[in-house]
């Protein structure tokens, strides 16, 4: 997927930062690309780049408006179509990795059509999925796992090839996700896949390779989640992961979107991905959970970090707050 730059990232009428978060993604890994944000009335978030008018972004450059939002299903809100309609009439392409098609907003297609503008669907897989195999396949794969969707394993992963690129190590970051794809140019919409191509898509996206190349898998969901944990199994048998990683965010009561969910257990959950992991890697195993701590306390952090580590016998790291060199370190030293 080739985007026009710069961007301007569209926030719609967002209620909430989590709803918001892939122009949360663009803007933290490619703000360079970014122009600026655009808001409607009613809209409960904002990114750390200007507020702007359609106008205005174009003033500024801007080529493709992305639409950064990734709401509870995925749906178009009819209050954006006049706005997305506008952008199309101004020249903008326009890029969404929501389930509703950027299509099936009235007229929006005609005015692309006629003004020579691409509308292009992140979440629209391209290609075909052979049925997977679960063959043994050479080189390193880490996957990012989680207790709940939305915890932090697009970041995490992202930290990880950063961080292994700087080593001058043979990395690849696999984006399974819209953000994932809208910062990478490429990767598979997995939750988008047929259920019965799904871990082959995920075998494609990451083959066999040499023994020291790693590739970053992007998670998606949890194991736990009653609603996306299909996605998030598949995803474990197609990467035939060597390593995992857990993602958590402390101050989550429930599962998102789910009151009456509780979390599970950490080691609960480092236990099913494992059980879930050996059907096609006996060797799997975890190496680190990667903790959001953005929303406690410094104190707070380092309490709950030392427990996690005492109970689960893992390096405990926040990728964004505190870095990744002692857990890539480990990573590393243990590959060897």
């Amino acid at each position: 997927m080739k985007l026009k730059k710069p961007y301007v990232l569209f926030l719609g009428d967002v209620e909430d930062d989590l709803a918001a978060k892939v122009a949360f993604g663009i803007a933290d890994w490619r703000k360079e690309d970014c122009v600026g944000q655009i808001q409607l009335e009613g809209c409960q978030t904002s990114l750390d780049i200007p507020k702007l008018s359609l106008d205005e972004a174009q003033n500024m450059g801007a080529k493709t408006l992305i639409v950064g939002v990734a709401n509870r299903g995925g749906g178009i809100s009819e209050t954006w179509h006049s706005t997305l309609i506008q952008a199309a009439e101004m020249g903008f392409d326009i890029a969404s990795g929501l389930h509703q098609l950027l299509i099936s907003v009235p007229r929006l297609e005609e005015v692309a059509h006629k003004n020579n503008i691409i509308l292009h669907e992140a979440r629209i897989p391209k290609g075909s999925f052979p049925i997977a195999s679960a063959i043994p396949r050479s080189g390193r794969r880490l996957l990012t796992v989680g207790t709940d969707c939305s915890v932090g394993k697009m970041y995490t992963a992202l930290a990880i090839e950063r961080e292994l690129k700087t080593r001058e190590i043979n990395v690849d970051f696999r984006a399974t996700g819209q953000t994932g794809i809208l910062i990478n140019g490429e990767g598979v919409p997995i939750d988008a896949v047929v259920s019965d191509f799904i871990s082959g898509a995920i075998e494609q996206l990451c083959p066999e390779n040499d023994d020291n190349h790693w590739d970053i898998i992007e998670g998606q969901g949890s194991l736990f989640h009653p609603s996306f944990a299909g996605v998030s199994l598949g995803l474990i048998h197609g990467a035939q992961p060597t390593d995992l990683v857990l993602c958590h965010e402390p101050t989550r009561t429930h599962m998102r979107g789910l009151p009456d969910m509780p979390l599970p257990e950490i080691l609960e959950c480092i236990q099913s991905n494992l059980e879930a992991a050996y059907l096609v890697n006996k060797d799997a195993k975890f190496s680190g959970i990667a903790v959001n701590s953005s929303l406690i306390s410094e104190l707070e952090r380092f309490a709950l970090f030392d427990k996690l580590k005492e109970a689960s016998g893992l390096i405990v790291f926040d990728p964004m707050i505190l870095g990744i060199e002692e857990f890539v370190d480990d990573l590393l030293g243990k590959a060897c």
